[in-house]
């Protein structure tokens, strides 16, 4: 029996290598898309955004009014896109469109899932109202302009939180170890434990939805175990 027994041990421990390999793989390819989809939208962005307000000053005068509603913009369209967001996971994704985005509440097989398509979805309006404000002039244009940079810039932000901090599909550095993100990061782990009808259904604000339901000690407890997983890990490396 003792030998069977040794014998039989390497085959569970080669299962368990073998998973965690393909894990490891998984997050490089995801880590690459993200990097080169975030580096060549940032650059794009960044490009368009000098290249405009070069234009907008050409003449020696200063559209100050279309400046300043670009900025404006792009700061409404950031925040707005959180509630949209909210609405959306929870009166689409969580509904007619649940077909999709299950593929996130379930074990990932790969290093992307179905629902990765509404990142897409997103995009295509932010590079349309961007590329409308780019090419033409005036109040109008840049008012789109701005909101869709304001889309951009939560769209990345969304990105690193979520799929990195929070589902660990790539590594994101310092960012874990801020108190906020860390309750953003609990609060959206306790959506996926399908607690509280599933709420939160926001990102950023999430811990703030979940306090309103009555979650505060979930999210604290949930914090709390972060905080040891992470201390854990930092003493085994």
């Amino acid at each position: 029996m003792a030998v069977a027994r040794l014998v039989a041990a390497p085959f569970p421990l080669a299962a368990v290598s073998e998973r965690a390999a393909r894990k490891e793989s998984e997050r490089r390819t995801y880590l690459v898309a993200a990097l080169m989809s975030s580096l060549g939208i940032t650059s794009m962005a960044a490009a368009a955004v000098y290249y405009r307000f070069a234009w907008q000053m050409e003449g020696g005068e200063i559209p100050v009014t279309e400046m300043l509603g670009t900025l404006a913009l792009s700061v409404g369209a950031a925040v707005g896109m959180e509630f949209w967001a909210r609405w959306a996971h929870r009166a689409l994704w969580h509904a007619s469109l649940w077909d999709m985005h299950e593929s996130h509440h379930l074990p990932r097989d790969g290093p992307f899932e179905l629902n990765d398509v509404f990142a897409i979805v997103n995009a295509v309006p932010a590079m349309a109202l961007l590329a409308f404000g780019f090419f033409n002039r005036g109040l109008v244009p840049g008012l789109c302009f701005g909101a869709g940079l304001g889309i951009t810039l939560f769209g990345m932000a969304y990105m690193f939180v979520h799929d990195g901090l929070v589902h660990r599909r790539f590594p994101v550095g310092p960012i874990e170890n801020v108190p906020y993100f860390r309750r953003v990061a609990a609060a959206h782990q306790i959506h996926h434990m399908d607690k509280f009808d599933s709420v939160p259904y926001g990102l950023f604000l999430g811990p703030k939805e979940l306090e309103e339901v009555g979650g505060t000690e979930e999210l604290e407890k949930e914090v709390q175990r972060r905080i040891r997983r992470r201390q854990k890990s930092d003493a085994m490396q």
